[in-house]
């Protein structure tokens, strides 16, 4: 354990005490937060004394973190409360890798940490659909490409414009505004109706009926019909249907005559109608 007398001779600075450290004024804590790193880099690292001078240096700053956590003030008071807890996290990294050698001042040195933190929660935890992390930074690019453009040229850029101030391709353009879909999202009972008589949601003016779920219905139904036919008429249904083969061509196959090809489909599609109808 280093103690006061070996810390000193270590170089270690004799520090005032500091009853609470988050009540220093940022004017203060600017000098003294020099000093308690000259003394954090000569403490050995595990000891209560580099815990008390650490914890004090965090304390001490945690006014820095507000400060950069400012420019998110449109956040509600909860999420405010959470982006000054993450941006301590981007504070103890500053302090941990803070060289008193470098002269350069902390203030200055740990906002990059602090924002940085902030910033990288916003990407990981905002978005209501989870897209690659490489879309996430597309998004933010586009929109101040977008913003640019749109300012420069007087009208909204195209996507090719767009694609050469971003120096990606158009379909990376076009994928990055996709993708910006899903940064939020909203309910689809959230009311869009103009009054008192028009009570519409938003699930009633969005999407179609999909068609082809009503034949992948029929798909599933018709399978166990087609398993219970014989060899000649599921070639022959492949024959017309998959391969999408001619009347006059399945009739070559099978050595029968067009008509009788005729003849022997609408038998069978006649058989299988009957079954689907059966079965609903």
């Amino acid at each position: 354990m280093v103690t006061a007398t070996r810390a000193a001779e270590a170089g270690a600075a004799v520090l005032p005490e500091v009853a609470d450290p988050a009540s220093v004024a940022p004017k203060d804590a600017r000098e003294l937060t020099r000093l308690f790193l000259q003394e954090l880099a000569v403490l050995e690292e595990g000891t209560p004394e580099h815990q008390h001078a650490r914890n004090t240096l965090i304390e001490m700053n945690i006014s820095l973190v507000r400060y950069a956590a400012a420019r998110f003030r449109s956040r509600s008071a909860e999420e405010m409360e959470d982006i000054v807890q993450v941006g301590v996290i981007g504070l103890i990294k500053a302090i941990d890798r803070f060289e008193i050698s470098r002269e350069v001042e902390f203030t200055s040195f740990s906002i990059p940490y602090i924002v940085g933190e902030i910033k990288r929660f916003f990407r990981d935890t905002s978005w209501a659909v989870h897209v690659p992390r490489r879309l996430q930074e597309a998004r933010v690019q586009l929109a101040r490409a977008t913003e640019e453009l749109s300012s420069r040229l007087g009208r909204t850029p195209t996507v090719k414009e767009l694609a050469q101030l971003m120096s990606l391709t158009e379909e990376e353009v076009i994928e990055a505004r996709l993708a910006s879909n899903g940064y939020t999202s909203a309910s689809l009972d959230v009311p869009i109706g103009s009054g008192e008589d028009d009570v519409r949601v938003l699930a009633d003016v969005i999407g179609t009926e999909d068609a082809a779920l009503d034949l992948v219905e029929n798909c599933h139904a018709l399978a166990p019909l087609i398993a219970e036919l014989g060899e000649r008429d599921r070639l022959l249904l492949h024959l017309r249907f998959v391969e999408e083969r001619t009347q006059a061509e399945i009739g070559e196959r099978l050595g029968v005559s067009q008509m009788h090809v005729s003849r022997l489909l609408s038998r069978l599609l006649a058989r299988l109608r009957a079954g689907l109808l059966t079965t609903v």
